[in-house]
């Protein structure tokens, strides 16, 4: 695979996965590059003429700029707001991460840049056996982790760092994400996550909601791109 892969997961699902995945994509975009999404697996979709329909694939098939389709996007798309691994029996339906690894690397030729957000948390379960962390060590990827700054986050962010390093992945830094804006402490958690995880964070999302649609993880972007991270 040519293009710069990235796999974006976060502490917990409802952290802003998708509002980071997708600020991202339309910096590097903004940047001249060519970028291309996945969200292989989602849960919680619409019934729509063309077939079920995913917000957040939506909302990333929106930021890419390479043409592609809601399938190229979506393989496995299931219309319950649960876990994958229970849709996914539900509906019949094995998840196959060999598959979805195929479609990561078929879109290396057509871009600079491939980011693959992930569904719920890192060891999100999407079958008996395998988790979203066998889905990340599937595309070989570097891992972006998002930490949602809400109690709880200073533990969630250092065990899945630890598991992050556990499968060997390269881990491409972390975005704290403001999803309590009235967390106490916020600075102080900061500062011991920032102790933690070994780096400073390559961007502060405050909570601004109303604004999503325009977000441009600028900065984020920038310092990836300076990484040189490739698959």
């Amino acid at each position: 695979m040519s293009a710069h892969g990235l796999f974006v997961t976060g502490t917990d699902t409802g952290v802003g996965k998708t509002l980071i995945a997708c600020g991202l994509t339309r910096a590097l975009a903004a940047r001249g590059l060519k970028v291309a999404v996945l969200k292989p697996v989602a849960s919680g979709s619409l019934r729509t003429s063309d077939g079920l329909r995913n917000e957040d694939a939506l909302s990333l098939l929106a930021c890419a700029n390479i043409g592609q389709t809601y399938d190229e996007v979506n393989r496995y798309c299931f219309e319950p707001a649960i876990s994958p691994h229970i849709a996914a029996d539900e509906a019949g339906i094995s998840i196959n991460t060999d598959l979805i690894a195929a479609d990561f690397r078929n879109l290396g030729p057509r871009a600079d840049w491939v980011v693959a957000e992930g569904a719920g948390g890192w060891l999100a379960p999407i079958g008996p056996d395998e988790t979203m962390a066998d889905l990340a060590a599937a595309l070989a990827a570097p891992v972006l982790l998002v930490v949602g700054l809400r109690l709880g986050c200073l533990n969630h962010a250092a065990l899945t760092l630890k598991a992050i390093r556990a499968r060997g992945l390269v881990f491409a830094g972390w975005i704290a994400s403001a999803v309590d804006p009235n967390l106490a402490r916020a600075r102080e958690n900061l500062i011991t996550l920032t102790r933690s995880l070994g780096e400073p964070p390559l961007e502060i999302v405050p909570h601004r909601p109303a604004q999503a649609p325009a977000l441009l993880l600028t900065a984020a972007a920038a310092r990836l791109a300076a990484l040189s991270l490739s698959t």
